[in-house]
C-alpha cells in the first residue's frame, strides 16, 4: 500500500481540532444539565472529564465520550493515542474504565478500509493493556477522518474526583511534561527528527492509570486531564467555581525535550491562539514561550492535580510528579505566572 500520511487529511489534530471555549459556550448554554440531588452526581453544568450517575452501595458509574482527527500518520499509532486520551476521562474521576464503544467517521471514497481497520487495532492494543474491551461502536462515511471511543468506568462515590475542588494553599502538580501539540505540528509539517517523534510518542500513549489510585487519596482534591486547552485552560476550569486563584512557577513547569528548538522557530498549533484568546483575560506574567506552552492544546496530556499543602511532600516523594505552583487566595487575575 502507497505510504498514506493522515494528518494530510484532517484541519485540526487530536484535541486541537477541540471547538473553541467561546463557540462551544454559546452551543451549551441553553442546554446545561445540572446535579438536582438525584443519581446525576456530575453533569455538563460544569467542565468536568465525565458524567457521573449514582448506582447502588456506593458505587458510581463515570460515562465519557472523545474522539478526534489524527494527530500522527500511522494508523494504528493513532488509534493508541486515540484509545488512551478517552480512557484517561475516567482516570481524571479517581475511576477505573471497563468497557468502550468505538466512535469512527471515515472518507470510504479517499482512504482505504484497511488504514481503519489499522485504527481499530492500535485502540484495542491500547485498551488491552488495562483490561478494557471494545465492545460495539458506531461508524460513519464523512470527509475527514475522525476516531475516539466512548467509555464507561466506575468508582466509589468516596473516590469520586472533580476538577472544581481546590482548597487554599494546595499544591498543584502535573504528571507529563507539556508540548505535545508543538511536537505534533512540527511532524505535521515534517520538521520532526526519528528520536524527536520517539519522545513525542512516549508521551502522548502514556496512560494516565494512576489517576484511579490518586482518587483513593484523601489529600487530592482536585483532579482533571489537561487536553485541548492547554494548562492554562483546564487550570482555569479548575478554578472557575471557586474564590481562588493560582501562581505558577513557570521555570518548574516541565517540556518535552525538543519543544524549546521548536517555539523558537514559532512552531505551534493554530489553536494554541485561539485557547489564548479565550482566556488571556484571566491571565498575568505570561510571555512568548511560555504562551506557545501554557496554552498548547495537549493530547492525552497528564493529570493536574491539586494535593492538600500538609501531604505535598509526600505526595511527590511517592509519584513521578512535577510540582508547578500552587492554589492562592483570589487575585486580580485567577492565574499569576512567575
Amino acid at each position: 500500500m502507497e505510504e498514506i500520511r493522515l494528518t494530510q487529511f484532517s484541519k485540526g489534530s487530536g484535541c486541537g481540532c477541540k471547538i473553541a471555549p467561546s463557540v462551544l459556550q454559546e452551543i451549551l448554554g441553553q442546554h446545561k444539565l445540572s446535579p438536582d440531588g438525584g443519581k446525576v452526581l456530575v453533569g455538563n453544568n460544569s467542565a468536568d472529564d465525565a458524567a457521573v450517575y449514582e448506582l447502588e452501595n456506593g458505587q458510581c458509574l463515570i460515562s465519557t465520550t472523545d474522539f478526534f482527527t489524527p494527530i500522527v500518520d500511522d494508523a494504528f499509532t493513532f488509534g493508541q493515542i486515540a484509545a488512551a486520551n478517552a480512557l484517561s476521562d475516567v482516570w481524571a474521576m479517581g475511576g477505573d474504565p471497563v468497557f468502550a464503544l468505538a466512535i469512527l467517521g471515515w472518507p470510504v471514497g479517499k482512504l482505504p478500509t484497511e488504514l481503519a481497520s489499522r485504527i481499530m487495532e492500535g485502540a484495542r492494543s491500547k485498551c488491552a493493556e488495562v483490561g478494557v474491551v471494545i465492545a460495539g461502536g458506531h461508524s460513519i462515511d464523512i470527509p475527514e477522518p475522525v476516531f475516539g471511543l466512548s467509555v464507561n468506568g466506575f468508582v466509589q462515590k468516596t473516590y469520586l474526583k472533580r476538577n472544581s475542588t481546590p482548597q487554599h494553599n494546595d499544591v498543584l502538580f502535573i504528571s507529563k511534561p507539556l508540548g505535545i501539540g508543538i511536537l505534533s505540528t512540527a511532524q505535521k509539517r515534517g520538521l520532526l527528527q526519528s528520536d524527536e517523534y520517539a519522545v513525542l510518542l512516549q508521551a502522548i500513549t502514556a496512560l494516565n492509570t494512576q489517576g484511579a489510585q490518586w482518587g483513593k487519596l484523601t489529600e487530592v482534591h482536585a483532579m482533571t486531564d489537561i487536553t485541548g486547552f492547554g494548562l492554562i485552560g483546564h487550570l482555569l476550569e479548575m478554578l472557575a467555581e471557586t474564590p481562588l486563584s493560582a501562581e505558577l512557577n513557570y521555570t518548574a513547569i516541565p517540556l518535552l525535550d525538543p519543544v524549546k528548538k521548536y517555539t523558537a522557530q514559532f512552531v505551534y498549533p493554530d489553536n494554541t491562539m485561539r485557547n489564548w484568546s479565550a482566556f488571556q483575560g484571566d491571565v498575568e506574567g505570561i510571555n512568548g514561550e511560555s504562551l506557545l506552552t501554557l496554552c498548547d492544546p495537549q493530547t492525552n496530556g497528564g493529570l493536574l492535580v491539586a494535593v492538600d499543602a500538609d501531604a505535598a511532600d509526600h505526595f511527590e516523594q511517592s509519584f513521578p510528579v512535577f510540582r508547578i505552583g500552587k492554589i492562592i487566595a483570589s487575585g486580580e487575575k485567577k492565574i499569576l505566572i512567575r
